[in-house]
């Protein structure tokens, strides 16, 4: 396959990159995300509903409680089975793409900046899977992940009769009760909410400046990677 600019052809390759947990794993992340964030913040700013209906024949902050909870046990251990890919999964999915290890790691996260703040559009291609940018904020994402989890099932294993959730109990005397795990879990909602306006944009500017599929890629799992920049990367590949 070829493209062609107004000054330069370039031959495409299509490469196989995110395989099907990890799109499944993908998609039901955001949607868990979502149903989270919009129950949590009704549960943290319930708005004042009038009604002459008896409230136990509702039953609405039940059932958003009930949404909330469920999204979270499906959050937690879709959580739990990404790690699980990170050390089983394709180099793509490789846990140490997540995690800065050398200068060339860094050097590409700088070039990436480049690119998403100074709009630099002439560049070689760096990466087929995450860019390192991508990668290390996908970790900084983890650490989030996880205290969301323990301060999210800390203030509910007071009220859950599940041995699971009481796992948790000891997150209320390590962050200081439940006022403080309610404040952390809030604020962690927010950065999920800005993670995900910011995500979203780069993903279609990427796809915008590098043509790659970066978007399509993530419902079949496929990419159009240059030709020669597909050769370097597999040299480099072999090298290390």
């Amino acid at each position: 396959m070829a493209t062609t600019t107004a000054s330069t052809t370039h031959r495409l390759r299509r490469v196989f990159v995110w395989e099907l947990p990890v799109r499944v794993y993908h998609w039901l992340n955001a949607l868990t995300i979502i149903v989270l964030c919009v129950t949590g913040y009704f549960i943290g700013n319930p708005p004042a509903l009038m009604s002459q209906t008896e409230a136990s024949f509702r039953y609405l902050f039940g059932t958003i409680r009930f949404l909330h909870f469920a999204a979270a046990y499906l959050f937690f251990f879709n959580f739990a089975f990404r790690i699980y890919w990170g050390f089983v999964g394709n180099k793509y999915a490789d846990w140490k793409n997540f995690i800065p290890t050398n200068k060339k790691y860094f050097k590409e996260i700088w070039e990436v900046l480049k690119i998403d703040i100074f709009l630099k559009k002439e560049r070689e291609h760096m990466s087929v899977g995450h860019n390192a940018l991508a990668g290390f904020i996908y970790f900084l994402t983890f650490i989030a992940f996880l205290v969301q989890c323990i301060t999210g099932f800390g203030l509910y294993a007071s009220m859950s009769t599940w041995w699971f959730a009481d796992l948790f109990v000891w997150a209320g005397h390590l962050f200081g009760g439940d006022f403080a795990l309610r404040n952390i879990h809030h604020a962690a909602m927010w950065f999920f909410i800005l993670f995900t306006i910011v995500h979203v944009y780069l993903v279609f500017y990427h796809d915008y400046v590098e043509g790659r599929g970066e978007i399509s890629s993530m419902g079949g799992g496929w990419k159009f990677i240059e030709e020669d920049s597909f050769k370097k990367q597999r040299e480099e590949d072999q090298k290390s």
